[in-house]
C-alpha cells in the first residue's frame, strides 16, 4: 500500500492552525454528508449551495486567512470556505469535460481525517454495536458457508481487537468525569453536569448499550458455542485446509486456524473483563456523585463539609509563612480546642451494631433533653467567656433579684451563648443564681429561638 502521508500537500497542515477551523471543519462534514448523498460527485454549483444553506442559519464570521487576498474577502462565505478548502488540498476539483462541469470531490487522505472529524462529532454509528455485529456475522459465515477461508477467521480477530480497543478507551475517558465532580462548586451545576454529561454520554450511548439493551451477551452465548465447536470438530477443520489449499493455494494448518480460534476466544475474556471494569468504574462514578452532592447540599450544615472548607482554604493559602498567619488568625475566631473537633471521630460515623439495629424496631421513645455539657459541646464555646462575664450578664439584667428571659434579653450572637452559659453555670453550687425548674415556652425574636428561662438570685423569695 501506497504512504498516503506523501500525497498531502504541506498547506493541508494549516487547517489545524488557523482560528476558522472550527468552521472549515464543519464545513467539511456538511460536504461529506452531501457526498455521499450525491453518490460520491459534487457539482461546484451544489457544493456552494450546500455551505451556503447550512451557514445561513448560524451566525459565523471567518478571519482573514494569511493566503487570502482583498478580492477573496469580497466572495460569499460560502464560496470563501469552498475557496480554502480547495487551495489547501482538503478538496479537490476533477473537471468533466464532456458534461462540461467542475466536480468537487474528496481525496483519499482527507478522507480518513473527515471520517475521524465525524467520530469525534459523534455523527457515526455506536461502535461497540458494529464490532459485535461484525464479528457475529462472520463466524457465522466461516461455520456454515462451503467458500469460506482463514481470511475471514482474520477479519473476525481484527474487529475483535477493535471492539477491545473501544471499549478500553471508553474506560479510559471515565475518569474524566471524576475530576468535574471537584470542578463543580454548586450543587445545580453539579447535577446538570452529571445528567448533560455522564448520563448522557456513557450511559446512554454506550454504557446502556452494552448493558442493558444486550447487544454483547446477546450475541457472546452463540460465538462462543461456535468458537467450541470449530476447535473440537477435527474433521471439518481438514476440510477447511483442503478447501484453502485448493481454492487459494495456502498451505493452512490445523494448528493455524487453532491459533486464530483460540485468539478470538481469549479476545472475548478481555471483552467481559473491561466491561466488569467498566461496571465497577460506573459505580464507584455514582457513589462519588451521591457523595459530592450531598456534601454541596449540607455543607453549611454539616461539621465534616465545614472542617474541609477550612481545610481547603489553607491549601490555596501560599507560602509557609502566609499559611502560618492564617491559620493564626481563624485560631483567633474560631474554638478547635475540643479534641472532638480536630480527632477522626468526628469526620466519620460509626456503623451500628446489630443490637442498635434491633433496638430501632421498637417503638420510637422520646428523646431525653440535652445536658448542659451536650450543650455546651455542640456549640464549642466552652472557653470563650469568663465565669465573670457569664455571671454579669445575668445579674445586670434582674429586676428585684429576677430574670425573665424574653425576646429582647438576647440580640446579638453573643448574648445567645452566654444565655447558654449561664443555663449550665446556674446549676454548679457557687452560682449566684438559679433557674427556675417549671418547664418554659419557646422564645422566638426572629434571630433566635430559646427557652423563657427564668434566674433567681439565691436566697431570694419570689
Amino acid at each position: 500500500m501506497a504512504n498516503q502521508f506523501l500525497e498531502i500537500p504541506e498547506s493541508f497542515w494549516s487547517l489545524f492552525r488557523s482560528r476558522n477551523r472550527q468552521i472549515y471543519i464543519d464545513a467539511l462534514l456538511q460536504v461529506n454528508e452531501e457526498y455521499q448523498y450525491s453518490n460520491y460527485y459534487l457539482s461546484r454549483e451544489i457544493c456552494i449551495q450546500t455551505l451556503s444553506d447550512y451557514f445561513t442559519k448560524q451566525k459565523v464570521t471567518l478571519e482573514q486567512e494569511e493566503a487570502e487576498d482583498d478580492f477573496d474577502m469580497l466572495e460569499p462565505l460560502s464560496t470563501r470556505i469552498l475557496n480554502w478548502l480547495l487551495r489547501t488540498g482538503w478538496l479537490r476539483k476533477v473537471e468533466d469535460y464532456s458534461a462540461m462541469t467542475v466536480n468537487i470531490v474528496i481525496p483519499d487522505y482527507a478522507a480518513v481525517f473527515v471520517d475521524a472529524f465525524a467520530h469525534l462529532a459523534g455523527e457515526d454509528e455506536d461502535e461497540t454495536q458494529v464490532y459485535i455485529q461484525n464479528v457475529y456475522g462472520i463466524l457465522f459465515a466461516f461455520k456454515n458457508d462451503p467458500r469460506s477461508n482463514i481470511s475471514l477467521l482474520k477479519t473476525a480477530l481484527v474487529n475483535t481487537r477493535k471492539l477491545n480497543k473501544t471499549l478500553q478507551d471508553m474506560l479510559h475517558n471515565m475518569d474524566k468525569f471524576f475530576g468535574s465532580l471537584l470542578e463543580q462548586d454548586m450543587y445545580g451545576d453539579l447535577l446538570k453536569e452529571h445528567l448533560d454529561g455522564y448520563v448522557e454520554e456513557i450511559v446512554r450511548k454506550k454504557y446502556h448499550i452494552l448493558k442493558t439493551s444486550d447487544n454483547f451477551y446477546l450475541y457472546k452465548t452463540d460465538i462462543k458455542r461456535w468458537l467450541g465447536e470449530m476447535r473440537q470438530d477435527q474433521p471439518w477443520l481438514l476440510r477447511v485446509c483442503q478447501r484453502n489449499k485448493r481454492l487459494r493455494g495456502l498451505d493452512i494448518q490445523v494448528e493455524d486456524l487453532v491459533k486464530q480460534i483460540d485468539m478470538i476466544e481469549r479476545g472475548f475474556d478481555d471483552i467481559e473483563h473491561r466491561i466488569i471494569n467498566m461496571d465497577r468504574e460506573h459505580t464507584r462514578y455514582i457513589r462519588a456523585t451521591v457523595t459530592r452532592l450531598n456534601y454541596l447540599l449540607n455543607r453549611e450544615d454539616n461539621m465534616k463539609g465545614l472542617v474541609i472548607r477550612l481545610l481547603n482554604h489553607l491549601s490555596e493559602t501560599e507560602g509557609k509563612e502566609e499559611q502560618a498567619r492564617e491559620a493564626e488568625r481563624i485560631s483567633a475566631l474560631m474554638n478547635l480546642s475540643q479534641m472532638s473537633v480536630i480527632s477522626e471521630k468526628s469526620l466519620y460515623k460509626r456503623r451500628r451494631l446489630k443490637a442498635d439495629f434491633m433496638e430501632s424496631l421498637t417503638p420510637d421513645q422520646e428523646e431525653e433533653e440535652l445536658t448542659g455539657d451536650e450543650i455546651l459541646k455542640l456549640n464549642k464555646i466552652r472557653n470563650r467567656y469568663s465565669r465573670k462575664e457569664i455571671n454579669e450578664f445575668i445579674l445586670e439584667r434582674m429586676e428585684g433579684g429576677r430574670l425573665e428571659v424574653k425576646a429582647g434579653t438576647v440580640s446579638t450572637e453573643e448574648d445567645f451563648e452566654k444565655l447558654v452559659l449561664a443555663y449550665d453555670n446556674a446549676i454548679r453550687k457557687d452560682s449566684p443564681y438559679r433557674v427556675r425548674e417549671e418547664a418554659a415556652e419557646m422564645v422566638d425574636n426572629g434571630r433566635f429561638r430559646y427557652p423563657g428561662l427564668i434566674f433567681e438570685r439565691k436566697g431570694h423569695r419570689g
